[in-house]
């Protein structure tokens, strides 16, 4: 069982690892947790996955035998439930009430992972609840699979969804009647269930793609950092939009296109940064480092940390930076919100600099060129990942004569390799058996020599283990 705790979250398979007798058992033992921490009153919310209901009573079940207060928001995109830990519950039980703060809370959702899965994504006293108190919880859960817990769906029942709305209507309530055409695709996630009400109480001009939350996804995978994901979109972009934005499964992912452009994550970080002061930026060690160096050309400060939105999240408190992005789209905004990754509130704020001028496509034209590869992974093993990287940085020491001269190394998150025109990044991914790599040159001939060296670098170091 211990594979289903991860770095970030928990994430398992529907019935093989996320069944009744096991996430009632990861309720209980997390609500002991949340108490011991002084944290009572536990908000749920569940994503679109046609299992995430069952697994919700589940975890009530162990969460009340824990002795902790359950409250149920429902079906709610990732960024509602987090939205919890923040604002006072205005309506409890279907009646009017400015009293109950909110301790912990946990989002079920299975995020972009295939349909069979599920998962849980957990917040205590505002922070996220990751790395090793994840791994202290699977130990415990572990010493007591046999422990019976009865069946009580007992919860309160409250109305976070349309506080967040409402947030967001006020908020952005600038952005009145835009004269843009804009396509969102909602992937049928849960992004559509406060999108659409948001765009219409904004009376923008939009058109929604598979906005109805459908679990077997049945229209495309909800990826949008997989381009094959997004054809539909791009289509509906190129015949009848200004702007196109998509969502992953729970709505904590962005992209963002235009006609001409799919703009990354560190990409968008460096544009919305211009709507924020001498802006403090954190991004992650996949950035391209076009953003560092635009970022300090611009007077901002910018902070390379590891990869991950907890991660992020703690960084984020800990340097009181205002923005923060990984690759993927996780953006999250400390700037006038509650400093985590939210999709929908990303939109907002890129609509609200379209608004003001900026002109999207000018952008990314006037960004330093480079040449750059998506992810490429390495399969390993669990066991043998983090070994590998220290394989890998123990041949860095003294490289082949055939390796490019080397800058320096980072390594904050695995092994930035920095070259005289660019960069390779290899990592042991935290969630997966795999290592990452990524590459940047100025140059498509250093590009393919940066690749081609760091893999036969890799394929030395896995053949020295065997």
């Amino acid at each position: 069982m211990q594979n289903i705790f991860r770095e970030y979250d928990i994430r398992g398979v529907y019935e093989k690892e996320l069944n009744e007798q096991s996430v009632k058992l990861i309720g209980y033992f997390l609500g002991k947790e949340f108490l011991k921490n002084g944290a009572k009153s536990v908000a749920i919310g569940y994503d679109a996955r046609e299992h995430s209901p069952i697994l919700r009573d589940y975890l009530i079940s162990g969460l009340n035998f824990a002795g902790c207060e359950v409250y149920d928001m429902g079906l709610v995109p990732t960024p509602v439930n987090y939205f919890a830990n923040y604002t006072p519950q205005k309506t409890i039980n279907h009646q009017p009430s400015t009293i109950n703060q909110i301790d912990a809370s946990i989002m079920i959702t299975g995020s972009h992972n295939p349909k069979e899965y599920n998962g849980f994504k957990i917040t205590l006293n505002k922070l996220p609840f990751f790395g090793e108190q994840i791994y202290a919880l699977g130990r415990e859960i572990e010493q007591n699979l046999d422990m019976q817990i009865p069946i009580n769906t007992q919860k309160v029942d409250i109305d976070t969804k349309n506080d967040y709305i409402n947030f967001m209507l006020k908020e952005f309530a600038s952005l009145k009647g835009l004269n843009k055409k804009i396509i969102a695709d909602c992937g049928n996630g849960v992004a559509g269930v406060v999108l659409q009400d948001i765009f219409n109480g904004l009376e923008l001009d939009y058109t929604g793609l598979y906005c109805e939350p459908d679990g077997t996804f049945p229209n495309h995978h909800p990826d949008p950092s997989v381009e094959e994901n997004l054809a539909d979109l791009k289509e509906a972009l190129q015949s009848n939009g200004d702007l196109g934005f998509a969502y992953d499964g729970d709505a904590d992912r962005i992209a963002v296109l235009t006609k001409k452009y799919n703009i990354k994550g560190d990409e968008l970080a460096l544009i919305l940064s211009r709507g924020i002061e001498n802006p403090t930026v954190i991004g992650e060690v996949k950035c391209s480092q076009v953003m560092y160096d635009e970022l300090e050309r611009r007077g901002a400060k910018a902070i390379m940390y590891k990869t991950g939105h907890s991660n992020l999240k703690v960084k984020m408190r800990e340097t009181n930076a205002h923005l923060a992005c990984e690759v993927s789209g996780h953006i999250f905004f400390k700037h006038r919100y509650f400093g985590y990754d939210d999709a929908i509130y990303a939109t907002l704020r890129v609509l609200e600099l379209v608004k003001d001028g900026v002109n999207l496509d000018r952008e990314i034209d006037e960004l330093p060129r480079v040449f750059s590869t998506d992810e490429l992974k390495v399969e390993t093993t669990d066991s043998q990942k983090f070994k590998l990287i220290e394989e890998i940085a123990n041949i860095l020491k003294n490289p082949p004569a055939s390796f490019p001269e080397i800058k320096d190394i980072i390594t904050i998150d695995g092994l930035r390799i920095n070259f005289a025109n660019g960069w390779a990044l290899v990592r042991a991914s935290n969630t997966t058996p795999i290592l990452v790599t990524r590459f940047e040159a100025d140059n498509q001939e250093d590009l393919e020599l940066y690749k081609a060296e760091v893999q036969k670098l890799v394929s030395g170091a896995q053949n020295n283990m065997i």
